[in-house]
Formats: C-alpha cells, structure tokens, sequence
C-alpha cells in the first residue's frame, strides 16, 4: 500500500485506489505485471472490484512518456461465492489496446475470466484475487520523518529506529496479467498503472501510479491534497511541466538538512530528473530489481520504502520493516496467499470501511 487514499473517490471507493505496481519476469519469454488495490481489504475495505472501473497497465515504448499499449481489465457484477457470503466473485474482461483504442473499453479482448481463478489462453495468464500485501511500511517512523521535514525543517532518521512494518498481515485485492514479451515490445519500456472509471460518460481516470511513495514524499506537505488530485489526473508526459519542481525542491530541501550532498541543488535536479516522469522502467526479459543504484521493474521482494528513503535523503536509511517474502509464490499468479481471520486477529483496519 505504498499509495494508499490518495484522492478524496479513493477514499471513498477504494477499489479505485491504486496502491502499488510491480513489473517482473514471468515464465520463459513472458512479463508480468500487477497492480494491487483495495488497500486493507476485508479490515478497510470491501471485496469487490468496481463495475464501472477500469484497471490498466500503461507502456510507453519510445520513452516519450505516452502510452503505445495498454492492457486493462474491467469487472462484472459481484455474487457471493458459493457457500460463503463474506466471499465475492466477478467475472473479468481483459482487454489489449493499441493505436487509436487507449480509450474507455476500446481494445482486443484477450481472455475472459473470474476472479479468484487463474484464467488462460494463448500464452496469456490473468487473475484478480485477494491477496497478502507485500509492501512493507514503518508508518509511525514514516509521518515521524516528514514532520520533522515539514514543520521543523530538519532531517531525523532516529524515528526509524523501532522498525514495525505497519501493514503486517493486511491483505489487498490484486491484479495480475502474464503475457509473452512481444505483446508489449522490445528493450526498455515504462509502466505505470491507472484506475479510471468508465460507462455512461468518458473515462475519467482517478488515480496513477509509477514509482512508490511518489505522492507521500513530493506533494505531501500540509497544502499539498490538491496537488495531490492533480498528479494523480494527469499523464506522465505532464510530469516534467507540471511536478518537477516539487521533486527538486524537496530533495534538495531533504539533503541540505541531512548535509548529505555536497551541493544540495545538483542533487535535487539529479533526483527531480530520476523520478520524472512518474514510471517504471523496464528492460524486458531481464531479471526486475528496485534498488538505488537503479530502478528496472519491481519484484514482489525489493524493501522499496529504504531505497525511496536513501534515495530521497541521499543517506542510507533502513525503516526496519521488511516484506513477509515467505509467503511469495514461486509460479503464477505469484502474489503472497491472503492473511487468514486467525492470522488476522487483533490486527485492526487501518481506516474505517466506507460506508455504503
């Protein structure tokens, strides 16, 4: 849950609130990629996946910052599964969208299925269930750091000394699509991922995600929801424009306090230039690694709250919350099983349930 209620319709719908994107090495000669939603699902969040929701992954080919192809999956009515009514099913739609057809539901159906179940065909794989979430946040450490940061202007990395990952044993709802490599393309691509929803009127699209924890560290400051809104509209070919320049301010804010860097300002238009656009690279067909010394893909694994916090300070830090990486799976669909009830006890939700 590395974005998590980051629009006011996120808050309200959380099935709209993209938390986090992955990029990895499937099968042989195969991609995958998975965004997770319905941050704390079951505790804060219900089950289901909107009817009127879009879920796409976003590639840019060329580096241009706009999209060449585009996979999306949209979602049924909801039943309850067979003999449990706390337990939802959906049929799904995955579409594969190029040229003229980024659009709403435009596009090439490449399979059909529901959710819970691995579906296939042709080489392509897809599922959509609930699952343990494996992005690992100090919080408490976290909202410790950037006060400090905001509102006394220092650097503090002591609040990470009492290192408790905040979403231990929370679960989210993910999505996750396997597809041979040349269904995207060649080389270095760049991903990111959107919940829009669509249906009687133009899509309108209410939350993006490319890299983690973009919208905690840039446009986080107490002034900063609006910001927020309007990031998470746009496209990342507006990100050079329109956000850069919180990126530079806040690193070299961030580094003149820790008096990490030599010329605090270089550093700020390094990091500035690193982080914009807002996507994820990716060298197809290559093993995925999130680390400072380079971002290509994301595997399920990588402890990506330290590397943005070294990367953002210029310092090593280390939150002291880690993945639960037992519970990944080897093979497809690869997400962690969900925390059972028993496992669940005395966890409690992060935020109340919308009400419906």
């Amino acid at each position: 849950m590395s974005h998590h209620f980051d629009t006011k319709l996120a808050r309200e719908e959380p099935s709209l609130n993209v938390n986090d994107l992955y990029l990895f090495e499937g099968s042989p000669g195969t991609t995958v990629m998975l965004m997770t939603v319905n941050p704390d699902v079951g505790l804060s969040a219900p089950d289901t996946l909107h009817v009127e929701g879009l879920y796409a992954f976003r590639f840019d080919l060329n580096a241009d910052a706009r999209e060449e192809v585009a996979f999306k999956f949209r979602f049924g009515e909801p039943r309850h599964a067979e003999g449990n009514e706390d337990v939802h099913i959906q049929k799904f739609q995955v579409l594969r969208a190029t040229g003229n057809s980024f659009g709403g539901l435009a596009g090439e159906v490449l399979l059909e299925g529901e959710t819970e179940k691995i579906s296939g065909t042709s080489g392509v794989r897809a599922f959509a269930g609930i699952a343990a979430d494996m992005f690992a946040p100090n919080g408490s450490g976290m909202h410790a750091f950037l006060t400090a940061f905001y509102e006394e202007h220092r650097y503090d990395a002591t609040v990470f000394q009492h290192g408790l990952n905040s979403f231990a044993n929370r679960n989210v709802t993910a999505i996750v699509l396997e597809v041979p490599n040349d269904m995207i393309g060649r080389g270095r691509v760049h991903c990111w991922a959107t919940a829009s929803l669509v249906g009687h009127a133009p899509e309108v699209q209410i939350q993006r995600w490319g890299l983690p924890l973009i919208t905690h560290f840039f446009p986080n400051d107490p002034d900063g929801q609006e910001m927020k809104e309007r990031f998470n509209a746009s496209q990342p070919s507006d990100d050079v424009a329109s956000f850069s320049r919180f990126f530079f301010d806040f690193s070299e804010k961030m580094t003149t306090y820790a008096m990490s860097a030599v010329n605090p300002a270089e550093y700020g238009k390094q990091i500035a230039a690193r982080l914009c656009p807002v996507t994820l690279p990716y060298e197809l067909g290559t093993p995925a690694a999130f680390d400072r010394a380079r971002f290509n893909g994301r595997p399920l694994a990588d402890d990506v709250m330290d590397v943005m916090l070294t990367l953002v300070s210029n310092t090593p830090i280390e939150d002291g919350a880690v993945p639960d990486r037992k519970r990944i799976r080897s093979e497809f669909p690869y997400v962690a099983p969900p925390y059972t009830k028993e496992e669940q006890m005395g966890v409690s939700p992060i935020h109340q349930p919308p009400k419906k």
